[in-house]
């Protein structure tokens, strides 16, 4: 093989010597390469594998960015200004004293979009930083010069879907298009953050990288910083070692890290979760070389959702061994506004802010629970989210269950514990097994319940018992609207 021409340098990374990679240049190919071998459509896309493997490169530092007030509106009835600036303060509590939560991106098409910039601004956080997102036109540009924005996303649709069929452009026409809006952004000295749309169908070499290549080059040419954001739109993301690209999350982050010269401080991945991959899929491009993950909240977005944000903090601190200062009760709190204050429902078994998340049901399970919560609890859920374990009522749960049901879900202190030898317990559970003797299947509800303990008080001349707040039954939450 023939070297006279490539470099040979030293990778401090892992100390080996290597030939300088040849330059990549634009493929400006006449008609779409769509990748009909890997998404026919007619049929379900393919996932095939060349056995390309490539290394671990965690970075040091890794974080979470969120869209929730961009991707995640786009699903959803628009947030209100208020709302908005409220869940912007628990993004600042849940991100820490470090800045786990390094940005949030707005929408500034709307006059509510723009007040509640200004209203976030106000705050006057270091952390999540205030961002924009626009499409690559000059209009749109106008926006972020007027707020004054210092960093703002830009949509540079980079497959062939979209370059040749939505933009009905060619390769080389919508590269010029997309360099000179980066190019106003440089020149007012706003950082650009480059959205590749749709990145898991596109031509990585033919493309992604040369189009990269330039925005480094320019990155260098004004000493401004120009991140890139790799986005799974559709969700093709696989993370299976040796598959091939552009379908492979290490093959593309790898490639834009080696080939184009993008550091890992500047690369964010973006996925959706059309195939059930977004948070493995962004917990791997943390792994080999992404420092920034790019989430929602409770991964509400387009179609099947993106990155759930509380999902990547609990993958953090899976990888890195902590939390590095990140309060992770505020996701409680987060769940309990949706659904109060909002009124978004959670689905029940939704990891981590669901009703149901660390309920067990079956008796087995609720004997082992009693015994030894760490037997069929995640971790100490009661620390990290303020969320004690709780076992579900039914006609296996026997006194101590039903003790057990009453101390955690009304969150009672340790001195006012009810036991098993209390006439409140007795009482419901005579009434409880009155239910399954009438032929009853299911576990009790905690609506149920509640409306249990309520009059079993009322009948016994006790204190009412009051679930704490986020802990409201339905029919309650109804009385206090009307």
């Amino acid at each position: 093989m023939k070297t006279e021409n490539r470099a040979v340098r030293m990778n401090n990374s892992n100390n080996l010597l290597e030939l300088e990679e040849h330059m990549y240049i634009l493929a400006d190919v006449e008609s779409p390469n769509v990748f009909r071998n890997l998404f026919p459509y007619e049929e379900v896309p393919k996932i095939a594998f060349n056995d390309r493997i490539v290394p671990h490169n965690m970075p040091k530092e890794i974080w979470i960015t969120d869209t929730t007030f961009r991707d995640g509106q786009q699903s959803r009835a628009p947030y209100t200004t208020d709302q908005i600036v409220t869940i912007y303060d628990f993004m600042h509590r849940l991100g820490g004293p470090n800045g786990m939560i390094r940005a949030c991106e707005f929408f500034l098409y709307s006059k509510k979009d723009r007040d509640a910039v200004y209203k976030c601004m106000e705050r006057g956080y270091q952390f999540p930083e205030i961002t924009s997102w626009i499409r690559a036109s000059k209009e749109d540009f106008k926006l972020v010069k007027e707020i004054g924005m210092k960093e703002t996303g830009i949509l540079v649709s980079c497959s062939d879907y979209h370059i040749f069929y939505k933009l009905k452009m060619n390769r080389r026409q919508a590269m010029d298009h997309y360099l000179n809006i980066v190019k106003d952004c440089l020149e007012e000295g706003i950082s650009p953050r480059c959205h590749l749309e749709d990145i898991t169908r596109a031509d990585i070499y033919g493309y992604v990288i040369p189009f990269c290549l330039e925005l480094m080059r320019l990155s260098d040419e004004y000493k401004i910083p120009i991140k890139v954001r790799a986005c799974d739109t559709m969700g093709y993301g696989v993370n299976y070692p040796g598959a091939v690209i552009p379908r492979s999350v290490q093959g593309i982050i790898y490639g834009l890290n080696k080939h184009a010269g993008v550091s890992p401080h500047l690369l964010e991945w973006h996925g959706h979760n059309d195939f059930y991959k977004a948070v493995s899929n962004s917990t791997t491009a943390w792994l080999y070389g992404c420092a920034g993950v790019n989430c929602s909240l409770f991964g509400i977005g387009e179609r099947t959702g993106n990155t759930p944000l509380e999902a990547m903090v609990f993958e953090y601190a899976q990888l890195k061994g902590d939390l590095n200062g990140m309060d992770t009760t505020v996701i409680t709190e987060l769940a309990e506004y949706y659904e109060k204050e909002i009124g978004y429902h959670i689905p029940p078994r939704t990891p981590f802010v669901g009703e149901n998340f660390n309920v067990t049901r079956a008796g087995i399970h609720a004997d082992g629970l009693l015994k030894n919560e760490e037997i069929y609890n995640i971790f100490d859920t009661e620390k990290f989210l303020n969320r004690p374990v709780l076992c579900a009522v039914s006609n296996t749960s026997g006194l101590a269950g039903i003790a057990h049901w009453i101390n955690t879900y009304y969150k009672l202190p340790e001195e006012k514990h009810v036991d098993k030898n209390s006439e409140l317990v007795k009482r419901i559970k005579e009434i409880v097994d009155s239910e399954y003797e009438g032929g009853r299947v299911t576990v009790m509800t905690n609506d149920e319940l509640v409306s249990i303990i309520s009059q079993t008080c009322t009948d016994l001349g006790l204190p009412q018992m009051v679930p704490p707040k986020g802990r409201r039954t339905k029919t309650e939450t109804a009385d206090e609207e009307k």
